[in-house]
């Protein structure tokens, strides 16, 4: 007799918890990294593609020095990479997981269409 689908559901995600387990602190810092509402927001609008920070300032009417302090802790948590294109800088998302992170937020906490 074979396994039903959800049993075979049940055991993947038994493996998928234990995984976790392993990862709890990767997985609990990056979480804090997303945890605070100006860098998810900054994260959401880099999901559309490259912005320079004159464009996130306004984006979330915001002053430079608090855009510039989120954008560095998003560097240092390797979620963010920067370019400099003349005076310009532009940062993008550097982290596969941002942006599947983000999709499931934005299904989770999103308003229905």
């Amino acid at each position: 007799m074979g396994e039903t689908e959800r049993e075979k559901a049940d055991d993947r995600a038994a493996l998928d918890l234990v995984g976790l387990v392993g990862q709890a602190n990767e997985a609990a810092n990056f979480l804090k990294a997303l945890g605070h509402d100006g860098r998810l927001t900054i994260l959401c609008h880099l999901q559309s593609g490259p912005k320079s920070v004159t464009e996130l300032e306004n984006l979330l009417s915001s002053r430079q020095a608090v855009v510039s302090q989120q954008l560095a802790r998003l560097r240092l948590e390797g979620l963010v990479s920067a370019r400099r294109e003349g005076q310009a800088i532009y940062y993008s998302l550097l982290d596969p997981k941002v942006e599947a992170t983000i999709t499931l937020l934005a299904r989770l906490f999103g308003k229905p269409a």
